[in-house]
C-alpha cells in the first residue's frame, strides 16, 4: 500500500456506492409513479428518505469523533445493503404496502446520513496522506461522483426498462456491499476516533453536539454557504424526485430519456470537476461559485417548461453540467479548511445536515406544485426560485470571504522580516542605553 492507496480506495468505494444510489434515485420514484400514478405520493417517498438522512447526519457528528468515521461508514454501508434489498424482496412476496415502503426508505435514509458524513470527515486526513491539496481531492471526488452518477443514471434507465424498477434495487444493495469491502481494505489505519485532550473535562454527547453548532454559527462564510445551498438543494430535490420524472412521463419521453438526461448532466459535470481539480487552486472562488450556479441552475428548468425538443433539453443540460462541476471542489475546500481537526466530524455533519435540511420539502412541494399548477408552470416556478437564490451571494458580503487571502510576494515577505529584525535590534540597543 502506498500513500495514495486510501485516496484511490475511497474514490473507488464512493464511485461504486453512488452508482447504486443513482439507480435507486430513478427506480424508486418510477416505481411509485407506475404503481400509484400519484406525484404527491412520489414526493412523500422522497421526503421519507431525506428527512431521517438529514436528522441523523446532524446528530451523528459526535459519534464520528468518538468511535471514528471509518467504523461508522462501514457499519452504515453494511446495514444499508440489507435494508435496500428488503424492498424488492417484499414486493415480490406481495407484502410491500405504501406505509412499509415509507418505513424502509426512511431507515435507508437514516443509515446514509452518518455513513456519508463519515466519508466527508475523513477527506482532510486522506488528502494529507496522499499529499494533495483539498481543492484537488475535492475535485477528484466530485469527478468520481459525477462519473458514477452518469453511469448509474444510464444503468438505471436500462434496468428499469428491462427488469423493472423494484428488481433494479438489488443493484443498489450489491453496490453497498462492494463499496464497504473496498473502503475497509484500503483505508486501514485511518479514521481513528479523536483522542480527548488530557486537560479537557468529560463532556456529554449533547455538549459535543453543541460545540459543533457553536463553532459553525460563528463562521459567517459557512453560515452563508449553508443558507444558499439549503435552498438550491430543495429545488434540486424537487427536480430529481418529481419534476423530471413527471416531465418524462407526461411528455412521452419515457424512462430511457430520463436516465439519459441525468447521465448527460453527470457526464458533462465530470469535465467541469476535472478542470476544477486541475486549475481550481488558481481560480477566484467567489466569482467562479456565482457564475457556475447561474449557468447550472435555472436554464435546466426553463428548457423543460418550454416543451423543447429532446436534443435542446440535452444540450442545455450538458452546459449546465459543465458549470456544476466547479461547485463541489470550491465548496469542499472552503468548508474543510475552516474546521479544526478535533471538531471535524461534528461540524461537517452539522454543516451537511443544514445544507440538506430543506430537501425533505423538495419532493412534497414538487408534487404539490405539479398537482396544483401543472408540470410546465411548476418548472418555471422552480427555475425562478433557483435564479433568485443563486444570485443572492452578490448581495451578501460574507460570501466574498470564501476567497483565499492574497499570497504574500516572497520579496515583500523577506523585506518585512528584515524590517522586523532591524526594529528588534533598535529596541535592544535602546534598552541597553537606559541600563
Amino acid at each position: 500500500m502506498t500513500s495514495r492507496t486510501p485516496l484511490v480506495g475511497a474514490l473507488v468505494a464512493e464511485g461504486i456506492s453512488l452508482v447504486g444510489t443513482r439507480v435507486s434515485m430513478i427506480a424508486i420514484p418510477w416505481f411509485v409513479l407506475s404503481t400509484t400514478g400519484s406525484a404527491t405520493q412520489t414526493g412523500l417517498v422522497a421526503a421519507a428518505e431525506i428527512t431521517p438522512l438529514v436528522v441523523f447526519k446532524a446528530l451523528g457528528g459526535p459519534l464520528l469523533d468518538r468511535i471514528g468515521p471509518r467504523r461508522v461508514t462501514l457499519a452504515c454501508d453494511l446495514l444499508s445493503a440489507f435494508v435496500v434489498a428488503t424492498i424488492p424482496l417484499l414486493h415480490q412476496l406481495g407484502l410491500l404496502g405504501f406505509p412499509t415502503l415509507l418505513v424502509l426508505v426512511a431507515v435507508a435514509g437514516a443509515l446514509r446520513g452518518p455513513g456519508d458524513a463519515g466519508k466527508a470527515a475523513m477527506s482532510p486526513e486522506i488528502a494529507r496522506t496522499a499529499g494533495y491539496s483539498l481543492e484537488r481531492v475535492s475535485g477528484l471526488a466530485s469527478a468520481i461522483e459525477r462519473t458514477s452518477t452518469m453511469a448509474g443514471a444510464a444503468v438505471a434507465g436500462v434496468l428499469v426498462a428491462t427488469i423493472g424498477a423494484a428488481d433494479a434495487l438489488y443493484v443498489d444493495a450489491a453496490s453497498f456491499l462492494v463499496s464497504c469491502a473496498v473502503f475497509a481494505i484500503t483505508t486501514t489505519g485511518l479514521g481513528a476516533p479523536v483522542p480527548p485532550e488530557p486537560t479537557a473535562a468529560q463532556t456529554s454527547y449533547g455538549q459535543e453536539l453543541r460545540q459543533g453548532w457553536d463553532f459553525l454559527r460563528t463562521e459567517p462564510v459557512l453560515v452563508a454557504i449553508c443558507a444558499m445551498v439549503a435552498v438550491t438543494n430543495l429545488v434540486d430535490q424537487a427536480y430529481a424526485a418529481v419534476l423530471a420524472p413527471v416531465w418524462a412521463k407526461e411528455s412521452g419521453a419515457g424512462v430511457a430519456v430520463l436516465g439519459t438526461l441525468f447521465a448527460v448532466m453527470s457526464g458533462a459535470s465530470v469535465l467541469g470537476a476535472l478542470a476544477a481539480a486541475r486549475w481550481g487552486e488558481t481560480l477566484p472562488r467567489f466569482r467562479t461559485y456565482v457564475l457556475a450556479f447561474l449557468v447550472a441552475g435555472a436554464p435546466r428548468f426553463v428548457v423543460l417548461a418550454l416543451e423543447s425538443p429532446v436534443w435542446a433539453v440535452l444540450a442545455v443540460t450538458a452546459v449546465a453540467g459543465v458549470a456544476s462541476g466547479f461547485l463541489n471542489p470550491i465548496l469542499g475546500a472552503v468548508i474543510l479548511e475552516r474546521i479544526p481537526p478535533h471538531l471535524m466530524g461534528r461540524v461537517t455533519s452539522m454543516n451537511t445536515a443544514i445544507c440538506w435540511s430543506l430537501m425533505p420539502l423538495g419532493g412534497i412541494l414538487g408534487g404539490l406544485a405539479v398537482s396544483g399548477l401543472g408540470i410546465s408552470p411548476a418548472l418555471l416556478v422552480a427555475g425562478a426560485a433557483y435564479l433568485v437564490t443563486t444570485m443572492a451571494p452578490t448581495r451578501v458580503p460574507s460570501f466574498r470571504r470564501m476567497d483565499r487571502a492574497p499570497a504574500v510576494d516572497a520579496r515583500t515577505e523577506v523585506a518585512e522580516r528584515g524590517c522586523q529584525a532591524l526594529a528588534d535590534v533598535v529596541r535592544r540597543c535602546r534598552g541597553r542605553q537606559r541600563q
